[in-house]
């Protein structure tokens, strides 16, 4: 019987970060999180990797036709930008609470949410 990995994982990057893609047609934009799926591990970026989606006549939208929409890229090809505006990794420390706060590898500067 196999068993279920009811684990979640905890990435890095949350919703409303701005990110740079590292690799890809998007290479070197940047752009902010709007979704962050856990179980795929993947966001969706507003406004990169922007895929043709065709939908059919429905009551809400007559018409159909071709729809422009942000397609989800994989957590490992974008980086977190800090303050300063430069890429890096991002780490955790605890402040003087014990809470843990995500900080800039490449600053040291602590990473503000959202």
């Amino acid at each position: 019987m196999e068993r279920k990995n009811t684990k979640q994982t905890k990435l890095q990057i949350r919703r409303g970060d701005t990110v740079k893609v590292i690799t890809g047609v998007d290479r070197g934009k940047t752009g902010k999180v709007l979704a962050v799926d856990t179980e795929s591990s993947k966001v969706i970026v507003e406004g990169l990797k922007i895929v043709s989606k065709h939908t059919k006549p429905t009551a809400a939208s007559p018409n159909g036709g071709i729809v422009k929409k942000e397609a989800p890229i994989h957590i490992s090809n974008v980086m977190l930008v800090d303050a300063k505006g430069n890429a890096t990794r991002v780490g955790r420390k605890a402040d003087k609470d014990g809470k843990l706060q995500r900080y800039s590898k490449k600053s040291g500067e602590v990473i503000k949410n959202g």
